[in-house]
């Protein structure tokens, strides 16, 4: 059993964890409204309001850089920050440094709200940030990289506990990938031209994209699972064998998967070929993390009944497994001769994105802001619940009708007649995708309504005398 007691002396620095914390609601908020807005927009073109800067081409890479830098990363920062603490048994290392990482990351975040809609854009998935934008992402990120791995060295414990093996893995990876995909030619401050030219700049880019899926969406996720899933529910992890083993074969695999994004492209066949086979591979050890966390509650599965907390965290990874089995399924290239440049793509996004990220990251913060604030638990128990039901339709609305809307458009744009003619336009096929994107855009807004009572309920819980909310009675 994890024993993360406070040590006599220690004053762990909460003010980060707070800051970050508070931060990663609101951005979450606003990142995943902007994606509402823009499900709108494809329904009703006249939101665009014939405003360049509201056009969806715009808004459609602030909603991606919102959800996963702004609110993902600081739910990142937030969680690494209190584990690394806890687990370690030492304060923050250079806590100066770790303040410099929050108001550093929220002005890149709020350059990244100006720079895109005005359109300026480097036009690469997940990095159309400009280079000086680029420059100070590494900056901080290095000075993240300080905060986290100094304090490991400074730990009083002689064990590091594998959620820190993910997090760092995380921290080093996603730097790595950062400098070398954001290496670029500048000719202006606002304008720069990739450094790499065709298929090896497209190569380089969903190397970086592919894992920052791997590394940021899944690894350092997978970290805040390895802590929270155990506190929550009372029970030590599963099999801490098993945990290292599917840490190691994690990182082994994820680097390679990149070239599944490229099927049928420029890119030479055995590049897609080892993609693909990377890809199906990495099913192995992504079902080991959801396994390792599921079977922690072995022997308190009861306590599903009453903890909505928990069952935030399980139900993140059902959805983690089911994405995970998705994803190597779709890097097939058969399989992806009909999935590619469909709303299938978009609906397993969003599997991932909304059931595993927001869902695991939902629920760590129900788990650690009444921690962070000297309190038991959350002001409302009863608004935890219905979050969570609100979360999971709307994400169930998201997936399943962009798995409908996605294999009909696939079916219908490889369609042909005996003459070997189209047998559909492609507007016919946008016209059948209509009803699935309304239901989307309802899935979307079930889940930004569970957002806000979130909101609420964790400043009613902030603005609590500590004495008011005690523990809940174990049930």
């Amino acid at each position: 059993m994890m024993n993360h007691s406070q040590p006599q002396g220690a004053d762990y620095n909460y003010t980060v964890v707070r800051q970050f914390a508070l931060t990663t609601v609101l951005w979450g908020i606003i990142g995943m409204t902007v994606g509402v807005l823009i499900a709108a927009q494809l329904i009703w073109p006249q939101l665009n309001f014939e405003t360049p800067w509201l056009t969806y081409s715009r808004l459609r890479p602030l909603h991606t850089n919102a959800v996963i830098f702004a609110f993902g990363t600081s739910a990142l920062f937030a969680t690494s920050y209190y584990i690394v603490q806890r687990t370690c048994q030492t304060r923050l290392f250079a806590p100066k440094l770790a303040a410099f990482t929050f108001w550093g990351w929220q002005a890149i975040i709020l350059s990244a709200v100006i720079t895109l809609p005005l359109g300026l854009t480097s036009s690469k998935e997940y990095a159309e940030l400009e280079w000086p934008i680029d420059i100070a992402i590494t900056i901080v990120w290095v000075a993240y990289a300080v905060v986290f791995f100094g304090t490991i060295v400074k730990r009083t414990t002689s064990h590091i506990y594998v959620a820190n093996w993910f997090f760092g893995a995380f921290i080093i990876t996603v730097a790595v990938l950062h400098i070398v995909n954001s290496m670029a030619v500048p000719v202006s401050l606002f304008k720069s031209y990739s450094l790499y030219s065709g298929a090896v700049d497209a190569m380089v880019q969903w190397w970086y994209g592919h894992n920052a899926v791997g590394f940021l969406l899944t690894a350092g996720f997978l970290g805040m699972m390895y802590y929270f899933v155990p506190k929550q529910a009372g029970r030590p992890v599963y099999s801490y064998r098993l945990s290292i083993v599917h840490f190691w074969a994690l990182i082994a695999l994820y680097i390679w998967a990149g070239p599944h994004h490229l099927h049928y492209t420029a890119l030479p066949d055995w590049t897609q070929s080892l993609g693909m086979v990377m890809s199906l591979i990495l099913f192995a050890p992504s079902w080991g993390g959801m396994i390792n966390g599921i079977m922690t509650l072995s022997g308190a599965w009861h306590k599903l009944r009453t903890d909505p907390v928990l069952r935030f965290l399980i139900v993140s990874l059902s959805f983690y497994g089911m994405s995970t089995f998705e994803g190597p399924m779709m890097a097939i290239k058969t399989v992806n001769a009909l999935s590619h440049y469909t709303d299938w793509t978009v609906g397993h996004v969003h599997s991932g994105a909304l059931g595993w990220v927001a869902m695991v990251s939902i629920g760590s913060l129900y788990h650690l802001i009444p921690a962070i604030y000297g309190h038991g638990r959350m002001y409302s128990t009863q608004l935890i619940n219905v979050h969570f039901w609100l979360a999971t339709i709307g994400t169930v609305l998201y997936i399943v009708s962009m798995w409908i809307s996605g294999v009909m458009q696939g079916l219908m744009w490889r369609a042909v007649n005996s003459d070997g003619t189209l047998t559909y336009s492609f507007v016919e096929g946008l016209e059948a995708s209509y009803p699935f994107y309304f239901v989307r855009f309802l899935g979307g807004l079930f889940f930004v309504t569970g957002m806000l009572l979130m909101a609420y309920n964790v400043v009613k819980t902030v603005k609590a005398p500590k004495e008011s909310l005690p523990a809940l009675a174990e049930a």
